[in-house]
């Protein structure tokens, strides 16, 4: 498998560079650099939207989480994603308008116009970089210890870690969003084909789909049904969840600069249409697998587990290509957070445009470093850090949501009750403030306050009639 596994490695570096040097500007401008010049194809868009949506916690903790708490886990995610589609189609032309009328370069400069005031941007800027750290170190973590799991003699776990930054943070820096637009459609084909190649070998095992399920009851009867076995899926969790996750278009930089670059209106719902299928043909096999694995390997690790299942049990080319994706998909998804934040860091920034875009460029090397340090101190959990991730940039939505249907000069509750709210939520992470009040989740009750405080500084401003009709 190691002489495999160099050959489709090889090609695969061989084509990063390529598209590197295809996509490489000479002229570096905030549009072609960071915005890929917003001319985007809905295919080309597809891709690019799965690819971050969809990383390396779709191979590795999608089928881990299907394995522990069971099928309410389709639940979770499935359900969810697709309704994130319907707001990308709803909300997607509002959000675009807005951006073009006030020369979008980032949604926390966006926010700053909106508002009028640079602590509603700084509060964009730091919500963001504060829950997407994680979420690109889980991409990082997860791939470092399934290399060294897998390769044990070869590097530890940091060393793996420090390898992907290093390759992310070349390809990146060299050909900008475009060139990491073209390794997220090359990733999400990657992707794509391996884990429905996996999930379709792990059915074959059991025989049919009833089957499966038959010994996974006689295995654990609790996987198949909610709350599951650890009684995480209750109402109130897979709420604030399904809430979290419909607002990852817009709360999100790298997921709503992307809705932003689409060269048109049609595009866009071309798009969305194609995320969401690829939702679901790529979460379907997650399940398989998950199944599988709570029949065959119930007891190991993550890693063990993961490496049993896509190592051992696969062919050695399927093997080798499914590290190659999972490397992919952990640098593909990295890099366009990590980019997103030097884009964020940018709109922030009055001046030349080439001495800001050499500022921008420091701070992706800074954001990347981060990254790295969080990914070595953080835990196995990737789903759950996921959503973490997912629920804290959630509690912008009604800031951002208010500065885009309303008029300017909408004041500054919406931020500092946004700030607020995200502020108590980190310090229920930390365990300083419990997690739940009156029987309700914290970030519910976050989310709650923050909406009506939107909806009650959208009455306040009635007279301004909002800025687009559709």
């Amino acid at each position: 498998m190691i002489q495999t596994l160099i050959i489709i490695a090889a090609i695969y570096l061989a084509a990063l560079v390529i598209l590197s040097l295809l996509t490489r500007q000479k002229e570096k401008s905030t549009s072609n650099y960071l915005l890929a010049g917003s001319k985007v194809g809905s295919v080309l868009g597809m891709f690019t939207f799965a690819a971050t949506l969809f990383s390396t916690f779709t191979l590795i903790g999608m089928p881990d989480f299907f394995r522990t708490h069971g099928v309410g886990s389709w639940i979770f995610l499935a359900f969810s994603d697709t309704a994130m589609v319907f707001l990308i189609v709803w909300l997607g032309l509002y959000v675009r308008k807005k951006a073009r009328v006030n020369n979008f370069k980032g949604m926390s400069g966006l926010m700053a116009q909106c508002f009028q005031s640079k602590f509603a941007g700084y509060v964009t800027f730091i919500g963001a970089f504060i829950f997407l750290t994680p979420y690109v170190s889980i991409q990082i973590r997860g791939i470092a210890i399934f290399l060294h799991a897998t390769f044990p003699d070869t590097l530890p776990v940091w060393g793996w870690a420090s390898l992907m930054i290093l390759v992310m943070l070349l390809y990146s820096e060299t050909g900008g969003l475009k060139a990491i637009i073209y390794s997220d459609m090359l990733q999400g084909i990657l992707l794509l084909i391996v884990i429905c190649v996996i999930g379709y070998n792990c059915l074959s095992y059991f025989g049919n789909m009833e089957a499966m399920f038959e010994q996974v009851e006689k295995t654990k009867s609790e996987l198949l049904s909610v709350p599951g076995p650890q009684g995480l899926f209750t109402p109130q969790f897979l709420f604030a969840s399904f809430l979290a996750i419909i607002m990852i278009p817009f709360t999100q930089p790298q997921v709503a600069t992307r809705i932003i670059i689409m060269k048109d209106n049609n595009s866009l719902f071309r798009m969305a249409i194609g995320v969401g299928f690829f939702a679901i043909v790529i979460i379907l096999p997650t399940m398989l697998i998950g199944m599988y694995g709570a029949v065959k390997y119930p007891d190991l690790s993550t890693a063990d587990f993961i490496s049993k299942v896509i190592i051992d049990d696969q062919t050695q080319s399927i093997a080798a290509f499914a590290i190659i994706g999972l490397i992919a998909a952990a640098i593909s998804t990295s890099d366009s957070q990590i980019f997103a934040l030097g884009g964020e860091l940018r709109s922030l920034l009055d001046g030349e445009d080439k001495q800001m875009l050499k500022i921008t460029r420091i701070g992706i090397v800074f954001f990347a470093l981060v990254a790295l340090v969080f990914s070595l101190i953080s835990s196995d959990q990737l789903v759950l850090l996921a959503r973490t991730s997912f629920a804290g940039t959630a509690l912008m939505a009604p800031m951002i949501f208010t500065g885009i249907f309303l008029r300017k000069h909408t004041g500054k509750v919406m931020p500092y009750a946004t700030s607020f709210s995200m502020f108590v939520f980190i310090l229920s992470l930390l365990g300083v403030i419990p997690s739940f009040y009156f029987g309700i989740r914290l970030d519910l009750l976050l989310f709650t306050f923050v909406s009506a405080t939107g909806i009650l500084n959208a009455l306040l401003n009635k007279e301004k009639e909002p800025v687009y009709q559709v």
